[in-house]
């Protein structure tokens, strides 16, 4: 059902209501979050810090320049080391995230994202409350991979980002697995290589258990800039759980897909439009 369709009242009224009378909230956050917080692939913010390999390449934007086949190894993590600095260890430039923070931080909350930028913890989100299913732009891993485990990268990204030239980071800079000597590689679910290390399992543990301490509890169900790009993971449970809790309220906020299935529409609330811009009259004065 589209948000027309959704209820009669105010939608980020009705948004804040859910809030006040929920016993815990699961945010399920998608790559529309971070969009909103300025963290975008394209455009201006793209040129600023790709425009030589734009240029050379004709790449249009982070995402598919992540997939480009590069010549060399040197030539990847040139790309790469960027990609992961701007995106991982720099706060997004608008305060979104601190807004959401400031709305769900002294309530019960979990997150469950997609997204890789962990701009979750970077906001002061607590690190045992959230669940990051796709990966980690601060963590490599074997490209084999020959054992389960991942490594951090910051210190190295770091080297990387400043050594570079001519889109080329030094040989010697080139990470290589300390077990067999492959190439190292983004710890990204992209296929079957991905590696769920005892991190990714603890946090996925957890996850099971927060939704098991509130089973048939007031919840509500925070939708955040999920797309039909992985639905199986946020998208369709979220709705699947407030079906089978008649006590749990759904929320989509969202610039395109603000929509919900009729079997749960009486209990969902669904905003068109800016996350940031939902996040701050919520969070604004009077509440």
């Amino acid at each position: 059902m589209p948000p027309s369709a959704v209820g009669g009242k105010d939608q980020i009224e009705a948004l804040g209501q859910a809030l006040e009378a929920a016993d815990a909230v699961i945010i399920g956050a998608g790559a529309g979050l971070s969009a909103s917080a300025g963290l975008t692939y394209d455009g201006e913010r793209f040129e600023r810090y790709f425009s030589d390999f734009q240029t050379k390449y004709g790449i249009r934007d982070m995402y598919s320049g992540g997939f480009y086949p590069f010549d060399s190894l040197e030539e990847y993590w040139a790309w790469w080391s960027r990609q992961i600095l701007h995106n991982r260890y720099e706060r997004a430039p608008r305060p979104v995230y601190d807004d959401l923070l400031a709305l769900v931080g002294e309530r019960d909350y979990f997150v469950l994202t997609t997204n890789v930028d962990h701009q979750f913890q970077l906001a002061g989100f607590d690190k045992k409350r959230l669940f990051y299913t796709q990966g980690d732009y601060g963590l490599w891993q074997c490209s084999q991979p020959c054992h389960q485990a991942t490594y951090d990268n910051e210190e190295a990204v770091r080297r990387m980002a400043e050594q570079q030239r001519d889109m080329r980071v030094p040989t010697e800079l080139v990470p290589r697995c300390p077990r067999c000597g492959r190439p190292m590689t983004m710890n990204l679910r992209a296929d079957d290589t991905f590696v769920q290390d005892g991190g990714w399992y603890a946090a996925a543990e957890r996850y099971q258990a927060f939704l098991r301490r509130h089973a048939g509890l007031a919840v509500l169900y925070l939708e955040l800039g999920v797309g039909m790009n992985t639905p199986g993971i946020i998208k369709y449970p979220f709705w699947r759980m407030t079906r089978e809790n008649p006590r749990a309220v759904y929320a989509c906020v969202n610039q395109q897909e603000a929509y919900v299935p009729r079997e749960i529409r009486d209990r969902a609330v669904c905003v068109a439009g800016d996350i940031g811009d939902a996040l701050r009259r919520l969070t604004g004065p009077g509440r």
